[in-house]
C-alpha cells in the first residue's frame, strides 16, 4: 500500500535528483529516505530512479506520477488545514457585531446557542451603535455583524436585509394611544430618547427626522439618556413619550413601565436589520456560524425580510 511519507519522500528526491538532499530538506536520515523509496518501488512494482553519479534521475514512470503525487500531499494538506480550522474555531475566541438593543433581540440567548454547539469557545459580541460597528467592518476590526440599516452607509459593506422592525410610539398616557401618531401630533410631543451619544447617526432618530421632514420640525427631546430602559422608566413615570423598536416595547413595557402602551405611527415607520460584512469579505466558519444564529434570533422577533435581488449573498 502506498503512504503519504512515501510519496512525500519520492517528491522531494524527485525534485532534487539526490536522495541525499532530499533527506537533508525533510530532515531524515538518508537510509531512511532510500527505504521509502525502494518500498514505494516495491509496491508500484516499477522502478521510479536511475543511479547516476551520486545523484538520481526519474524514470518516465516517475514523471507519470509526479502529478498524482503533488495532488495526494496536497488534499491531505487541506484535510489538515480543515482540521486545524475547525479546532481552533471550537477553542478560539468569535467576534460578531451586533446593533446597540440587540440584548433584547439576542443577546444572552445568542451566545447560548454558541456555547451550546461550541462549549470551547470564547465569544465576544461588540457594538453599542450600528454606525460604529460598521466603521469597525470597514477597518477589518469585525468580520461580520448584525445591524440596524435603515439609514446606514453601504459604501464597502455588503448588506443583506433579514427582518424589519415597526417603530411604534409609547405613552402613560392611554388619549395619546388611541390613534396611531401622525408626523404633525410627534412633531408637537415631548420625547425621551435613547442613543443619546450617538444621536447623529442612531437609525430611529434618523428614520423620525424624515417622517417629520414635511413639517419643518424635527423630534422634540425633553430628555436625553443612553440605555433604552431608562427612556422606558421614564415613560411610565409619564415623564415623557418615546419612539422604540416594537420588540423592545413589547418586552421592556410590562417589566418597566406597566402602565403604558404603545401605538403604530402614521405612516408606519421601520428599522431593518441585516447582516452586513466587508463586500469582498471571504466569511470564516465561525462568522457563518454568528450570522446563521443571530438571523435565527432576530427573525423570531422581528418581521422576517426576504433578501432584495442584488442583496449580498451570505453562504452557508
Amino acid at each position: 500500500m502506498v503512504s503519504v511519507h512515501q510519496l512525500t519522500c519520492f517528491l522531494a528526491t524527485y525534485e532534487h535528483g539526490s536522495l541525499t538532499r532530499a533527506a537533508e530538506e525533510l530532515g531524515y536520515a538518508q537510509p531512511s529516505v532510500s527505504e521509502q523509496i525502494r518500498s514505494l518501488e516495491k509496491s508500484l512494482g516499477v522502478q521510479l530512479f536511475r543511479r547516476v553519479g551520486r545523484g538520481v534521475v526519474p524514470t518516465t514512470v516517475a514523471d507519470s506520477l509526479r502529478p498524482h503525487a503533488e495532488k495526494v500531499l496536497a488534499a491531505v494538506d487541506d484535510a489538515q488545514e480543515a482540521v486545524r480550522s475547525v479546532r481552533s474555531f471550537e477553542t478560539g475566541t468569535i467576534r460578531f457585531g451586533m446593533f446597540g438593543i440587540a440584548r433584547l433581540y439576542a443577546g444572552s440567548g445568542l451566545i447560548a446557542d454558541v456555547l451550546s454547539r461550541y462549549p470551547g469557545v470564547r465569544v465576544e459580541l461588540v457594538g453599542q451603535n450600528s454606525t460604529e460597528v460598521a466603521e469597525d467592518l470597514r477597518r477589518g476590526r469585525l468580520e461580520a455583524a448584525m445591524l440596524a440599516v435603515s439609514t446606514l452607509a453601504s459604501e464597502g459593506l455588503a448588506i443583506t436585509p433579514v427582518a424589519r422592525e415597526e417603530l411604534v410610539y409609547i405613552s402613560a398616557d392611554p388619549a395619546r394611544l388611541a390613534s396611531p401618531v401622525t408626523p404633525h401630533r410627534l412633531s408637537l410631543s415631548s420625547l425621551v430618547m435613547a442613543e443619546t451619544t450617538y444621536r447623529a447617526t442612531d437609525s430611529t432618530r434618523q428614520t423620525l427626522r424624515q417622517m417629520l421632514h414635511e413639517t419643518g420640525r424635527n423630534p422634540q427631546t425633553r430628555i436625553e439618556v443612553e440605555d433604552i430602559e431608562t427612556a422606558v422608566e421614564l415613560v411610565g413615570m409619564g415623564y415623557a413619550d418615546s419612539v422604540v423598536p416594537k420588540g423592545a416595547a413589547t418586552q421592556l413595557l410590562p417589566r418597566l413601565a406597566p402602565e403604558a402602551g404603545w401605538v403604530s405611527l402614521r405612516p408606519r415607520q421601520y428599522d431593518t436589520f441585516a447582516v452586513v460584512h466587508r463586500a469582498d469579505a471571504l466569511l470564516s466558519p465561525a462568522a457563518r456560524l454568528m450570522i446563521e444564529l443571530a438571523t435565527r434570533r432576530i427573525q423570531a422577533i422581528a418581521e422576517p425580510v426576504a433578501p432584495r435581488r442584488g442583496s449580498a449573498t451570505v453562504g452557508a
